[in-house]
C-alpha cells in the first residue's frame, strides 16, 4: 500500500482533473489538472461550490442528481463516461468527459462525491463539424437526415 505522500503525488499528478466535494457540494480536493482544465487554482477552488464549473442552466438538474446519488450511496453513472459542458474560470464553456463515484468512509458512511474530468473540447468541435458536413451532404443528395 502506498504511503500518504505517494497517494498525494498520484492525486496531484493525475493527467485528468480530480475533484472531490463533500455532501454539501463544496470542493474539498482539486488537483493540478483541474487547475489547468478549469482555470481555478486549488486555493481558489477549495471551499467553493461545484457551481464554479457547472453552467448555470445545468445547476438545478445537477443538484437534484447529486443529492439523489448521495442519499442512495451510489450513482447510476458508475462505470460510465459522460460528455457534458462545463465552464472555466474565464466564463468560457468547454466540453469535458466526466466519471463519478460516491465515496464512503471506513464505516460505510457517504462522505462525498469524486469526479474525474478530461477536456474534450477540441474533439467535440471536430465531431460537431463532421456531423454538420454529413447533414449537408445528405441534404445535397436528398437523403434523410
Amino acid at each position: 500500500m502506498p504511503d500518504n505522500a505517494t497517494c498525494a503525488d498520484l492525486f496531484d499528478q493525475s493527467p485528468d482533473a480530480v475533484i472531490f466535494a463533500g455532501p454539501d457540494g463544496l470542493i474539498l480536493e482539486w488537483n493540478r489538472a483541474a487547475e489547468r482544465i478549469f482555470g481555478h487554482t486549488r486555493a481558489e477552488a477549495l471551499g467553493r461550490s461545484l457551481d464554479v464549473i457547472i453552467p448555470e442552466e445545468f445547476r438545478e438538474a445537477h443538484w437534484r442528481g447529486y443529492d439523489r446519488a448521495l442519499a442512495a450511496g451510489e450513482t447510476k453513472y458508475s462505470g460510465q463516461v459522460l460528455p457534458t459542458r462545463a465552464v472555466r474560470s474565464d466564463g468560457v464553456d468547454i466540453y469535458v468527459e466526466l466519471t463519478f463515484a460516491i465515496i464512503h468512509d471506513s464505516r460505510g458512511e457517504v462522505i462525498g462525491a469524486l469526479a474525474h474530468a478530461r477536456d474534450i473540447s477540441e474533439r467535440w468541435a471536430k465531431e460537431r463539424e463532421q456531423r454538420r458536413e454529413l447533414r449537408r451532404l445528405k441534404d445535397q443528395l436528398g437523403l434523410p437526415s
